[in-house]
């Protein structure tokens, strides 16, 4: 069996990064491609919250919202204590990595189509809420509860950042329309999804390569820290999906969102709230380290775990 074609893009791309190739997409084609991405996943999600009872879903929400907080408190206090960076850095990249990566969710999504996975069509919106745990949270641990933050801006960013909006609104129409509502779209949408996921990793494979450099000057302990805390944080995860009762297919994709690290959300909440915290370090283990290690080790990993632990548990 070959390798997925999707992380053969990816790979293309990080390495003409890394040899300094002649290639990058134009803005316009990485924020279409990107739209669709967001759009699709949330009407596929959409389309099947609509089939299904809503009991349930509030404990399912707040174990979801308890996640969050969990994994930036505990990424927060190695980084504060075992990494000795200073608080708002610490804070920053906590944020970071208690968030989730859209993109990574994307590539889950087609890893589970491929293999004939099901999973519970509440996960998108699962996704959007852990974006905002957070991003409160990590402002909170850098600044405190001060008179100068401005939450306003923050809330904005959060709750109607373009991310979010295209999710929610996909989830929205993919609700209100139903399968039959969407059949004169599904060919953009649906048909050439793993299409456009490829062409959306090509350009996240340029993106890395140009972050390596902030990698090496930052040392050991941030790449230490964006290769290790991704599994630690999906076995965290794939216990949440065992409280929450989820199915192998949603267990995975939950663990990988508790392994995944924010690269849209969180860097725009930070840059704002936190100024004086540097991008470069949480961008640099997100993009460069952690979404690689994701996409290429850590789903399939994900997935053996998944199926152990809901085998050995039933």
């Amino acid at each position: 069996m070959g390798l997925d074609p999707i992380v053969l893009f990816f790979a293309l791309g990080l390495g003409a990064g890394i040899l300094k190739a002649d290639l990058r997409l134009p803005p316009a084609i990485y924020e279409f491609v990107s739209t669709l991405l967001l759009l699709s996943i949330g009407m596929k999600g959409g389309i099947e919250l609509a089939r299904q009872p809503a009991e349930g879903l509030a404990i399912d929400l707040l174990l979801t919202l308890i996640l969050g907080i969990l994994l930036t408190f505990i990424a927060f206090f190695i980084l504060r204590y075992v990494g000795r960076l200073d608080r708002s850095n610490s804070a920053a990249v906590a944020a970071h990595y208690g968030s989730v990566s859209i993109g990574t969710f994307a590539v889950a999504v087609a890893f589970l189509a491929g293999a004939g996975i099901s999973y519970e069509p509440t996960l998108p919106l699962l996704l959007v809420l852990l974006e905002i745990p957070a991003i409160v949270l990590g402002i909170l641990l850098a600044r405190g509860v001060q008179a100068g933050t401005p939450w306003g801006e923050i809330a904005h960013e959060v709750l109607l950042g373009r991310s979010v909006l295209l999710l929610l609104g996909g989830l929205a129409i993919g609700w209100a329309a139903g399968a039959e509502g969407l059949q004169p779209v599904a060919p953009l949408f649906f048909d050439l999804f793993k299409g456009i996921l490829a062409v959306f990793l090509l350009e996240m494979g340029l993106i890395a390569a140009d972050h390596l450099g902030g990698f090496r000057r930052h040392g050991l302990f941030m790449g230490a820290f964006a290769l290790l805390i991704p599994p630690l944080f999906a076995m965290i995860g794939l216990g949440f999906a065992a409280l929450m009762g989820l199915s192998v297919g949603g267990a995975i994709l939950l663990a990988t969102l508790a392994a995944s690290a924010s690269y849209i959300a969180a860097p725009a909440a930070m840059r704002s709230a936190v100024p004086e915290a540097n991008p470069a370090l949480s961008l640099t283990a997100a993009l460069a380290i952690t979404f690689p290690f994701n996409i290429l080790v850590g789903i399939p990993l994900y997935q053996r775990a998944a199926e152990w632990l809901l085998r050995t548990s039933t």
